[in-house]
């Protein structure tokens, strides 16, 4: 015979066990969906080489994390020394003239260029010129890449 404390002991269970499923399902942090990006809303942040602007940093529907920035490099220096990282990237000069350093290759690049960094790859890239050059940075993580590669 079921009795009413045996259904309670039921419902509970149930509840507690379709609770802990729907908290295992969600992620972590949501994603983000459309949206954009006043660069009048972007915090300025002084660093020893110039300025960042950090646009975002967040999951997305297809992506582990989306990071975009904007670095602005003062004249003839250079944001960090040439590195490597598994995570691929966009980089799009803003204005200045800068040269990108990719496997030991240099090339020269000028407003409305795009250097894509693969993974890996040695790289930097360096103000050469005699005003602040800014360019926009976009790094991504795809699915199962950003906890597999944490070091």
């Amino acid at each position: 015979m079921v009795t009413r404390r045996d259904l309670f002991v039921a419902a509970v269970a149930a509840i507690a066990t379709m609770t802990a499923v729907a908290w295992a399902q969600s992620p972590v942090q949501p994603f983000m969906v459309s949206t954009t990006f006043d660069w009048s809303d972007m915090k300025l942040t002084r660093t020893p080489s110039g300025a960042k602007r950090e646009i975002c940093r967040t999951r997305t529907a297809t992506l582990d994390q989306l990071q975009i920035h904007v670095t602005t490099v003062n004249a003839h220096q250079q944001s960090h020394d040439p590195h490597r990282h598994w995570e691929e990237e966009v980089i799009i000069v803003k204005e200045g003239t800068v040269e990108s350093m990719q496997n030991g290759v240099t090339t020269r690049l000028g407003p409305g260029s795009v250097i894509f960094e693969a993974s890996n790859e040695l790289h930097g890239i360096r103000n050469v010129g005699s005003a602040p050059a800014s360019y926009y940075v976009i790094k991504f993580w795809p699915p199962g890449s950003l906890a597999a590669n944490q070091n």
